[in-house]
């Protein structure tokens, strides 16, 4: 390790966890008699832990207002001390963070409900911001009502997730500026779709079949292959199956609305190389439908 890198190491140590390192203030800074080593280390330490803390805001803004933006702030001081960043980019700052909550709830076995929803709020929040740049299908044709069954794949910006409480419609009234009240935490099964079509995320309520056809076709690529799996699991026969994607409530013509699909047969016959994600699209935010 070279001298440059042992002082690096040495000051990100210091900016998380100041009192582990008494002399590294002195070592690392000069005085010049108009502020000592250690207020010249404490202004850096505030400046780390206020980019840290305005990150984690953007990522986690129902959570942050749920807490409140002080009790927010010390989560994140004690988060950041217990999983410091482990890359440059601070874009997955926030990974850990939900599994951290739930370590580190102060009655590990009580399971409060206000806690769950705490961490599935967290979960859920960072699941929506992710989805701003995994690799998308913009640039390449969706599926349409006429694609048949045998040419749906879903989409690569899609993901379908389960919580244990209605999260979504806190997190959205959050976002439209509502300010609402937190919620009274009610254990109840909640199941989303997450999808990106044109740089906007939407998030699509889902019964427990629908979710569960989702979670077969992930598995199994293909629209029949997922009906028999979904029919087996909620003991459906072949005709319910089939009604429960394409009978007159079924959800293969929202889906495809929704651009949940690509058309692989298009796909293979017109190949566009995928634009470059505008900056703009990591405000763009639809409601739950």
């Amino acid at each position: 390790m070279t001298l440059l890198v042992g002082a690096q190491h040495r000051m990100h140590a210091a900016l998380i966890s100041p009192q582990a390192d008494p002399g590294a203030a002195q070592a690392l800074f000069r005085t010049d008699g108009r502020l000592s080593a250690t207020a010249g280390l404490a202004i850096y330490q505030r400046g780390y832990f206020l980019r840290i803390a305005a990150c984690m805001r953007e990522q986690f803004p129902a959570l942050c207002h749920a807490l409140g933006r002080a009790l927010f702030d010390d989560f994140v001081a004690d988060y950041i001390r217990d999983c410091p960043p482990e890359r440059h980019t601070l874009y997955d700052l926030g990974r850990r963070f939900p599994d951290w909550i739930d370590s580190s709830r102060p009655e590990p076995e009580a399971h409060e409900p206000w806690v769950d929803f705490m961490i599935d709020l967290a979960r859920f929040e960072y699941d929506v911001f992710t989805m701003f740049d995994v690799s998308g299908n913009e640039g390449h044709p969706f599926a349409t009502a006429a694609t048949p069954d045998d040419a749906l794949r879903l989409q690569p910006a899609f993901s379908s997730r389960a919580y244990r409480f209605a999260v979504a419609g806190f997190y959205h009234s959050v976002r439209r500026g509502e300010a609402p009240s937190l919620p009274v935490p009610v254990r109840a099964p909640s199941y989303l779709a997450l999808v990106r079509t044109d740089y906007v995320t939407r998030t699509i309520p889902l019964s427990e079949p629908q979710y569960e056809l989702l979670e077969a076709l992930k598995i199994h690529g293909r629209i029949d292959a997922a009906l028999g799996s979904a029919s087996a699991r909620f003991g459906l026969d072949a005709n319910a199956a089939q009604r429960l994607w394409d009978g007159p409530t079924g959800c293969r013509e929202q889906w495809i609305a929704f651009g949940f699909f690509r058309d692989v047969c298009s796909l293979e016959s017109t190949r566009h190389p995928r634009p470059t994600t505008p900056a703009c699209s990591r405000s763009a935010w639809s409601a739950p439908r």
